[in-house]
């Protein structure tokens, strides 16, 4: 609907221009605004004032003469009218709306989808946690925002994959294995110190408890360095092994597990440094061997090698992110923790040092959870291993609530989970606000079908029985679905559907509340069931691009 109002305003624009009645004609992108009062009608434009100073005309004036010249040949308008210094607001006949359910009705499962990503193909990495413990809320909230944004991009016509890189390389791997061989050697008797900096979560006793079982370790037989090497192997895969049964329980599956080992193992990381040397992007200095990342917009320079000779982290990123454009990726988007805000102007220079620098790169930054219980802040130290999970808050909520209601707000703003309302079953607990709507429209449908209505059978005339506000109200917010999942696309926002879809059910439970759908009058019946319907599958639809169930009771 939004389309044809912008195509009436730019034909009348252009019309008034070819009589004379305007100047100039340069008629610039027709920019539609839903009005917050419904009194303002439908539908708002600025149209007026954006034109005013091509035109060289007070915007009232552009604004009477571009109603004057509107041709409504599907006669979807009730009226336009012109208010305060130029804005014009369109109001749509009621019967206007009414070929939008049918439309959400023969798209079904594919409605709001599109092609606007034109089979682009886009990487999506997220989580990435390093494999030095278990996923705990933090990483649920950037699983979530991952995965709904490459559903939605996939919705969307890109060609989506999506990964997870495993930073099973470097200084915090080698710290893993040496917190595990500490607790092996207290299990066997020996008194240790065990520092600060290492890892304090009970299961790192849990996994030398397993080392020791299995027999895989002779402290008399290896030195100290192999010892270590060998406990880090091990608790990274067992803690890895466990990451991926998380995320599996979350309703998150990857395309593609990519080792940061690997790309030491292969010779990337040396040959990427290589590379930039030949290129006098890496330069030495101080013994140490510097990226030129403030030429490419980084505010200094980075090291890449130290002096003794140790690469850096963002050693192993450059090659990583120059290997993921010459796996054909045409867009990557990494999802990272917020406090990596930071190392975003490194990477972006890495990339636009390579050949792959008129290609896309995206950071999508994801912000804290403050998990709380009844109100209350629980406390948090990954570092001492005083954590909650995300395998015990699915375990506690289910995966619905949690995936939800870490999407219930803009993945930029904090966010506070409460666990006793995500398990409560009320108006309170966003998730089954929404999918109460579904189950209660599948109730319908089943007492529909007992009384011998043929849901599937409904007519043209049943459909304009649809009348009331709450039902034009409603056919216009589910109108509105297709762009709100595009607008979710361009702007990477997968919140802007959770928070769609809890306007809907507000909207949803306004009408319910008001009018009966199984009437005594078959032809009203019907036309209001095929509203409910279309109701229920764009929820079906809403939720699915989420990663949250539609469950047909609660």
């Amino acid at each position: 609907m939004k389309n044809k109002i912008e195509n009436i305003i730019f034909e009348a624009a252009k019309r008034a221009f070819n009589n004379g009645e305007l100047p100039s004609s340069d008629i610039p992108d027709v920019i539609m605004e839903t009005p917050k009062a419904e009194s303002h009608g439908d539908f708002s434009t600025n149209i007026a004032m954006v034109m005013a100073s091509a035109q060289k005309m007070k915007p009232q004036k552009i604004a009477e003469i571009i109603t004057a010249n509107i041709a409504d040949t599907e006669k979807i308008l009730s009226k336009t009218e012109i208010a305060g210094p130029g804005f014009i607001n369109f109001f749509i006949k009621a019967s206007s709306w009414h070929p939008a359910l049918r439309n959400i009705h023969d798209e079904d499962e594919h409605y709001g989808a599109s092609n606007i990503g034109q089979g682009k193909k886009t990487q999506v990495e997220f989580v990435s946690a390093n494999p030095t413990g278990p996923l705990h809320v933090g990483h649920g909230r950037g699983a979530a925002v991952g995965d709904s944004l490459a559903n939605i991009l996939s919705f969307c016509g890109y060609d989506v994959q999506k990964e997870y890189y495993v930073n099973d390389s470097g200084r915090q791997i080698n710290t893993l294995g040496r917190s595990v061989y500490l607790r092996y050697k207290e299990i066997l008797g020996e008194d240790v110190e065990f520092p600060e900096e290492c890892y304090q979560g009970g299961y790192i006793k849990d996994i030398a408890e397993e080392i020791q079982k299995k027999k895989e370790v002779n402290l008399d037989g290896m030195d100290e360095e192999s010892l270590i090497s060998i406990c880090a192997r091990h608790a990274s895969e067992k803690i890895s092994e466990g990451i991926k049964n998380d995320l599996d329980a979350f309703g998150v599956e990857f395309d593609n597990w990519y080792s940061e080992q690997s790309l030491y193992d292969s010779g990337k990381v040396n040959k990427s440094i290589e590379e930039f040397k030949q290129k006098k992007i890496i330069y030495k200095k101080d013994g140490a061997w510097w990226f030129r990342t403030e030429d490419f917009g980084d505010e200094k320079d980075r090291v890449v090698v130290r002096q003794n000779g140790q690469t850096t982290y963002f050693a192993s990123d450059i090659a990583y992110h120059k290997d993921k454009f010459e796996r054909g990726f045409d867009h990557v988007i990494d999802v990272w923790g917020a406090d990596h805000h930071g190392y975003i102007p490194r990477v972006n220079a890495s990339i636009k040092a390579t050949d792959a620098g008129d290609k896309r790169f995206d950071v999508v930054l994801v912000q804290l959870v403050n998990l709380l219980r009844g109100g209350k802040l629980v406390s948090m130290s990954t570092r001492a291993g005083e954590f909650v999970t995300l395998s015990e808050v699915v375990s506690e909520v289910g995966k619905d609530a949690a995936r939800f209601i870490f999407l219930s707000r803009h993945h930029e703003s904090p966010l506070d989970f409460d666990l006793e309302i995500a398990k409560k079953k009320t108006n309170d607990n966003p998730v089954y606000y929404v999918q109460y709507v579904h189950a209660r429209i599948a109730s319908i449908v089943r007492k529909a079908r007992d009384n011998g209505i043929n849901v599937s059978d409904f007519d043209d005339e049943a459909i304009s029985m649809l009348k009331e506000p709450e039902e034009i109200r409603l056919i216009k917010s589910l109108s509105s679905f297709p762009e709100v999942i595009s607008t979710s696309a361009k702007h990477r926002e997968p919140h802007r559907i959770a928070y769609y879809l809890m306007d809907l059910a507000a909207h949803f439970h306004a009408y319910y509340n008001k009018h009966r759908v199984l009437t005594d009058e078959m032809r009203i019946a019907r036309g209001r069931l095929y509203l409910v319907l279309a109701v229920k599958k764009i929820i079906r639809n809403g939720l699915a691009l989420l990663g949250v169930s539609s469950p047909e009771k609660m």
